[in-house]
């Protein structure tokens, strides 16, 4: 069996073991990166296709007659040509719950960083605001507690429920919203409702068409001025310049975002812009905890020994 790894660079593999992927594969080779024109080529004889971010279209897929697995070292397949993969009767499979830990931190490390104030205090103290304060201590930036606040779950899978039992510690009070376009539910809150009580609302949903832009302008207008966003999980699920414009305007009190609607973003892509307040972003990389990239491999091998025994698991398609 011939396998290939299209973007393992994606995976910061410098200090990651993968030594399994040789035991699963009897042809295995690996590409730093695949650009566009670059895919055809790595994989025309390959069975066994793994890919995080490449995109494999119905175009590319067809024209890979050996083609027989592709693995997504990720949960979300957007990338994948699905329909193409179903007709041909390829296996899909992906990666869950690999990066809980990972990603449940960040999301707070978000959080605290906004509420503390964290960064405004570094940068006065590297100013000399502190040692030319006349009191002990340096309290320009108001800070706030979590305790009480009310955090809103938009996507209540492994994340979403990770998310909730760290803010249950801090002393926040959780509501989950129902699911967008979907029926009422038991335990779960309107949308529209989430929007307009939550102090803080955390998104950990997939990008599909009904969930493209669901935090658009209207959405946005609808929150707590006051309230903070946190976008770990689809950039384009959130209007893009829909956000920096309500930051701009004070129409929420700010943002914590790990993803972009166009990855890597160009230099003038909206939230770039340096006039943004209240925004923190970081590179996506809330996944990137040293386990849960090993936890990628370790899953990304049981998937492909999996179907090599006849039995795949973690299928999509």
């Amino acid at each position: 069996m011939r396998g290939v790894f299209l973007d393992l660079a994606s995976l910061a593999e410098q200090d990651l073991d993968l030594s399994a992927f040789a035991s699963v594969v009897d042809d295995w080779r690996s590409y730093p990166s695949t650009a566009p024109d670059q895919r055809l080529a790595h994989i025309r004889d390959a069975e066994v296709v793994v890919t995080n971010k490449v995109v494999l279209d119905d175009a590319i897929i067809r024209a890979a007659p050996d083609l027989r697995l592709i693995c997504i070292t990720a949960t979300g397949y957007n990338n994948i040509a699905i329909d193409a993969a179903r007709e041909l009767g390829i296996v899909v499979s992906n990666v869950v719950a690999y990066a809980t830990d990972s990603v449940v931190q960040h999301v707070f490390a978000l959080i605290l960083a906004h509420h503390t104030r964290l960064f405004d205090y570094t940068a006065a103290v590297k100013r000399g605001d502190w040692s030319n304060s006349p009191q002990f201590c340096l309290l320009d930036y108001p800070v706030r507690e979590l305790r009480g606040m009310t955090l809103g779950i938009v996507g209540h899978g492994e994340l979403g429920r990770g998310v909730a039992r760290i803010a249950e510690a801090f002393g926040m009070r959780v509501i989950v919203s129902q699911r967008p376009g979907g029926a009422a539910s038991p335990g779960r809150v309107p949308f529209d409702e989430l929007l307009r009580t939550s102090d803080v609302i955390t998104l950990h949903l997939p990008l599909l068409d009904n969930t493209h832009h669901l935090i658009d302008a209207e959405a946005l207008a609808r929150m707590k001025p006051e309230a903070l966003l946190i976008n770990t999980a689809r950039g384009a699920i959130v209007d893009n310049a829909a956000l920096a414009d309500a930051l701009r305007h004070g129409v929420i009190g700010g943002a914590g975002i790990d993803v972009l609607d166009v990855e890597p973003p160009p230099p003038d892509h909206p939230l770039l812009a340096r006039d943004i307040p209240n925004l923190i972003m970081t590179p996506h990389s809330a996944w990137a905890g040293r386990q849960a990239r090993q936890n990628v491999v370790d899953e990304t091998v049981a998937n492909i020994r999996a179907y090599r025994n006849g039995a795949p698991r973690n299928r999509i398609a």
